[in-house]
């Protein structure tokens, strides 16, 4: 894709699409999305992490850094392969159309994906068993570890690998060996989801790409603890002799939150992979772009530099800050791959060896059009300007204008609650009030110089505060939100249509003007 091409789109996780089987995944609704999203001129559909969801159903928390949700796998395909017989009326009543109830849909979704893999293995064809076949070999690299870390943790109850018998945890040959033995049929199940899930995805990026749509996805930039990828590789973490975490990532405490954020992930032992050129990010990198297009970058701005704090502390009062692999890192990337489609993910604490970084390596950054209209009182009073870098007018071209992001309020929920100063300032800048505020900053975002413009999907619908997907902090009800088709009326698409096509993000025909 390429970053410097005006272009819209529009962020929706996978899970939010409209479906019968509880919530969004790879089947017909997301092919439809694509269809709809080309008839709204849009370029791009950006999705949140597809990798396996973590605690709080998050998907920033996953068990692996290369593996896919199992939750996204679609059950339509499998049913047409003849592996997996339709799920009854009975068994759909009950599921809720405009929210993820994942207590309720997962364990039902896992008992279909057994079925279907039982079913795989007892009457696929020859060219079926062959495709899975030659898959596991070309995925090897982490598939193995992967399906086998869930094999043993599975039976287990999801328990924490360093507290497994002390030989599977450290990984010695004879217990791996075993484990393969003893979980065999465990095994396969876990290769044979992740397989399905390479399968759909595929499919849906090269339908996507057919419409002119391309795909961005989302890396988060650490790993949990409890995952694969710290089992397989401890020497790539900063952990102790009993795999726990020496110090842990998160941010300093800033004016909204007095103790930081201590968010528990471990840190690289980046010494360890300069060692080995930054293998183990070319393959991930090198995974990511196999499923989409152009992808997003999480807190970038640990690669030039990021908080350190103690395993033990309990907030991250005490921590402080270490210098990251900076540009040494993409540059072995990128010498490895090619140019490398990246948004950096630039929000938040951001100092001047952030903004060099992301400058060096040509990636452009991140405008959250919600957080401009911030007035402070004394600088009115002395005669400051409206000059706030994420005011429209202060914009450069190489970066992404977003109305907001999947951690933000909806636009119609931010100026419910905004300040006074705030919806003062918003309506003078954008000429707008609280009926079409959401349809001016989206406005705003496509008439910028920017490159790429992006928005959530409940703010092209307008909706509110109860519509967001996540509330920062909060551990619980997040992740969960649906949109239904009947939400996607004319309107909408016609006014994206038009705004996308008189901003020069799309075609001048979709204006549809007077002849």
């Amino acid at each position: 894709m390429n970053l410097n091409q005006r272009s819209a789109g529009v962020l929706l996780h996978i899970t939010s699409l409209p479906g019968p089987h509880g919530m969004g995944d790879f089947g017909p609704e997301a092919f439809h999305f694509v269809d709809w999203l080309a008839s709204a001129g849009q370029k791009i559909w950006q999705l949140l992490p597809t990798t396996p969801i973590g605690p709080g159903d998050s998907p920033y928390q996953g068990v692996s850094a290369f593996a896919g949700s199992q939750w996204m796998v679609a059950l339509e395909p499998l049913v047409a392969k003849g592996w997996l017989a339709a799920p009854t009326a009975a068994e759909l009543a009950g599921f809720d159309a405009k929210q993820v109830n994942y207590g309720q849909v997962l364990p039902w979704r896992e008992k279909q994906l057994r079925a279907a893999a039982a079913g795989f293995f007892a009457k696929a064809n020859t060219a079926d068993q062959q495709a899975f076949a030659v898959w596991c070999t070309e995925q090897a690299s982490w598939l193995d570890d992967y399906a086998l870390f869930m094999a043993i943790r599975s039976p287990l109850g999801g328990q924490a690998w360093w507290t497994w018998a002390p030989a599977l945890a450290r990984r010695e040959p004879a217990a791996l060996a075993q484990a393969r033995v003893t979980h065999a049929e465990e095994y396969r199940f876990w290769q044979f989801v992740q397989w399905q899930f390479d399968v759909q995805s595929a499919a849906l990026k090269a339908y996507a790409n057919s419409k002119g749509v391309a795909l961005m996805g989302d890396l988060p930039i650490f790993v949990a603890h409890d995952s694969a990828d710290c089992w397989s590789r401890p020497d790539l973490y900063e952990l102790d002799d009993q795999f726990q975490t020496a110090v842990v990532a998160g941010v300093p405490p800033d004016a909204m939150s007095v103790a930081g954020q201590r968010w528990g992930n471990p840190l690289y032992n980046w010494a360890r992979m300069a060692d080995e050129n930054y293998a183990w990010w070319m393959a991930r990198v090198k995974r990511a772009l196999s499923q989409a297009d152009v992808f997003r970058i999480d807190h970038f701005r640990g690669f030039a530099g990021y908080f350190e704090i103690p395993g033990s502390s309990p907030d991250a009062r005490q921590g402080q800050w270490r210098t990251g692999p900076g540009k040494a890192l993409f540059d072995a990337i990128e010498k490895a791959l090619g140019q490398l489609p990246i948004v950096a993910e630039d929000l938040g604490f951001i100092t001047e060896d952030v903004h060099a970084l992301r400058d060096g390596c040509g990636f452009p950054g991140m405008k959250i059009l919600q957080f401009a209209f911030g007035v402070d009182a004394a600088q009115v009073e002395q005669g400051a300007v409206a000059d706030h870098e994420f005011l429209p007018h202060m914009w450069p071209r190489n970066c992404v204008a977003y109305t907001g992001t999947h951690d933000n309020d909806t636009v119609r929920g931010w100026w419910d609650s905004a300040s006074p100063q705030e919806r003062s300032f918003a309506g003078s800048y954008l000429a707008c009030g609280a009926h079409d505020v959401h349809w001016a900053m989206i406005r705003a975002c496509c008439n910028s110089v920017a490159n790429m413009a992006v928005f959530p999907l409940q703010d092209v619908l307008g909706l509110g505060s109860a519509h967001r997907m996540n509330v920062p902090g909060v551990l619980g009800g997040n992740w969960g939100w649906r949109f239904s088709w009947d939400m996607l009326g004319a309107e909408p698409t016609r006014v994206l249509a038009l705004i996308t096509a008189a901003s020069g993000r799309a075609p001048m025909a979709m204006m549809q003007l007077p002849r």
